[in-house]
């Protein structure tokens, strides 16, 4: 834990981490606010599996667009522009009274509109500290994003069940809008100025790092994001139990990346922290029970955290610093898209064989990533007593003739 406090010492980090988790703090709330105002308006969680995907999808198609585009106008722009943008769309989601295809077009646009923070801060944090610091640093992030997963379900659904579901959402709004301010006006975001890349969009893809990071974030989120919609229609939206379930879950990855994310990286680390994963989800899926899923997610949320923090630390380590911002992003993308998919196919499979299955998707989900992580493991870099630092950019130097 020392390595974690000398962290905070460093000049900017606890602030940059602060800022940005409070930007990023909607979007551990709009799921479950939507997801119960939705299923109030329209009566459906399929319905509402279709919105949330639909946001999701436009989220996934922004990621690595708008990262790149921090590299040709700079970060300040390019979040400016979005936060107004989403946060506009989510309110006219909550504030219209519209129908299903109204609300898919428009979180279309919310998603498309998606601030690109964490390929941001993501692509800040090497500039920031020495490379020994780098690997703790990231798992100190990912820990700390958990607060977002822990606090946001349980405001969301307590504002949404006991205020109202469109007070809930527009909470969400302002938490964007003054968390993206104070994350623009952080002076780390004005002194990094992110290189224009040289290659094409999708060619950092090629590294195997970046795709297996790609992929198995894919499968992890999806497997997530179908835990959610199962837990929240197993207590139903009467009750504030499913807030404190995935609290419990998202306690879980915070407790697993404060005492596992510093520890080295090696060829099996992710495939290790997917079994964990794997394994506490398919106990859950035994019972629906309030204290048996709580004790299941909370083993199986241990993994999450030290998860990604091995996705981030693979992938800085096997690209350029002016292609960090664009990896991450695709990175996100793979992320929403299991988002997308995992919450559609639990709302449908909830609708027609009960909250149980939502569970079983979850479990298959997660299976197929830790499969894919131990197959993929020659594509792992050994990070252990290596620098995690992107590789320095170069460039021809003119030189003069004598």
């Amino acid at each position: 834990m020392s390595s974690y406090w000398d962290l905070l010492k460093t000049p900017g980090v606890a602030r940059i981490i602060a800022a940005q988790l409070t930007a990023r703090f909607p979007f551990g709330m709009l799921s479950l606010a939507f997801l119960i105002h939705i299923e109030r308006v329209h009566h459906s969680y399929g319905a509402a599996g279709l919105v949330l995907g639909a946001m999701s999808v436009g989220q996934a198609i922004a990621g690595p667009l708008t990262s790149r585009l921090m590299g040709r106008w700079g970060m300040r722009p390019v979040i400016s522009a979005t936060i107004t943008v989403c946060a506009t769309s989510i309110i006219l989601m909550a504030l219209l009274p519209l129908p299903i295809i109204g609300l898919v077009l428009i979180g279309f646009l919310a998603g498309l509109s998606t601030p690109p923070i964490q390929p941001a801060v993501r692509t800040i944090y090497p500039k920031m500290v020495n490379s020994r610091q780098l690997t703790p640093l990231f798992s100190l992030d990912a820990s700390a994003q958990e607060i977002i997963w822990v606090l946001g379900p349980v405001i969301a659904t307590f504002v949404a069940i006991q205020i109202g579901s469109v007070v809930g959402i527009l909470v969400a709004a302002a938490f964007l809008i003054g968390g993206g301010i104070w994350f623009l006006a952080s002076p780390e975001v004005g002194r990094v100025r992110i290189p224009r890349s040289r290659r094409k969009v999708g060619v950092v893809l090629t590294r195997p790092a970046v795709l297996l990071s790609t992929v198995v974030g894919f499968m992890l989120v999806a497997a997530c994001a179908a835990v959610e919609a199962g837990v929240v229609a197993s207590f139903g939206h009467g009750s504030a139990d499913s807030g404190w379930v995935l609290a419990v879950f998202a306690s879980g990855s915070l407790i697993g990346g404060l005492s596992f994310g510093h520890m080295p990286i090696g060829p099996l680390a992710l495939a290790g922290r997917m079994l964990i994963v794997t394994a506490g989800i398919g106990l859950a899926s035994l019972s629906l029970n309030f204290w048996w899923l709580s004790g299941m997610l909370l083993i199986a949320g241990i993994g999450i955290a030290p998860a990604l923090a091995v996705l981030f630390g693979i992938v800085s380590a096997s690209v350029k610093f002016s292609e960090t911002a664009e990896a991450y992003g695709w990175i996100g993308t793979g992320q929403l898209i299991g988002a997308a998919l995992g919450s559609a196919i639990a709302g449908f499979v909830i609708d027609n064989s009960g909250s149980s299955a939502a569970m079983l998707v979850a479990t298959g989900f997660s299976a197929l990533g830790f499969a894919i992580a131990a197959l993929g493991r020659r594509w792992h870099p050994d990070l252990r007593g290596r620098d995690p630092s992107p590789i320095p950019d170069t460039e021809p130097v003119p030189v003069q003739p004598s």
